[in-house]
């Protein structure tokens, strides 16, 4: 944990630590909450080194991002290659197993995923997905108290609010979005979100 701590302090801004360990410390209480097994302490752990390293990469220039992609065989999308910096969760992932040495499969899927989500992800990668959004610091945003206490009580719901709110923030700001974010949302709701509209 203190390597890295240390590998974090160097790579990222002070912000962007700061939020890391918020996401860390909303991860643990999460999985405090949702241990499938209260005897066990290691899901708790596992959710803790996911929340740290899930933003790794996101302080590495774009052009280095997509290099490490396309170096390492890394799959990812012509969307992705045009907007690189959507890669940060990709490229975390591979980091996390190139120097840390982590191959539990699940803390990968969860540092890939914790920005556009995917469907059927596990009950790690929700509550990374979820605490990424959540943590103390995050600045106020609509509907963020009561996804905040969503996601102590329904986590399903809480995932459904955050790529609901996601998709009209993009609409709305006329930003370009990850199909993937679209994908998700409709594996959990029927209604799909298109131009302020649900169809």
């Amino acid at each position: 944990m203190k390597k890295i701590k240390k590998y974090l302090k160097k790579h990222l801004t002070k912000d962007r630590y700061h939020h890391t360990l918020g996401v860390a410390y909303t991860a643990i209480a999460m999985a405090m909450r949702y241990n499938p097994d209260p005897s066990n302490s290691d899901f708790i752990k596992r959710a803790e080194i996911a929340g740290l390293l899930h933003d790794c990469a996101k302080c590495m220039d774009n052009d280095k991002k997509l290099h490490i992609c396309e170096k390492n065989n890394i799959a990812h999308s012509s969307f992705e290659a045009s907007h690189p910096y959507l890669l940060h969760g990709k490229v975390g992932a591979y980091i996390a197993k190139k120097k840390f040495d982590i191959h539990d499969e699940e803390i990968l899927q969860a540092i890939t995923w914790h920005t556009t989500g995917r469907p059927n992800m596990s009950l790690l990668e929700k509550i990374i997905f979820i605490a990424d959004y959540i943590e103390p610091s995050r600045n106020p945003i609509p509907e963020l108290d009561e996804i905040r206490q969503l996601a102590f009580i329904d986590i399903d719901r809480a995932m459904e609010k955050i790529l609901c709110n996601t998709l009209k923030f993009l609409e709305e700001k006329g930003n370009p979005m990850d199909k993937m974010t679209q994908t998700t949302y409709d594996s959990y709701v029927r209604p799909t979100y298109k131009g302020g509209n649900f169809a």
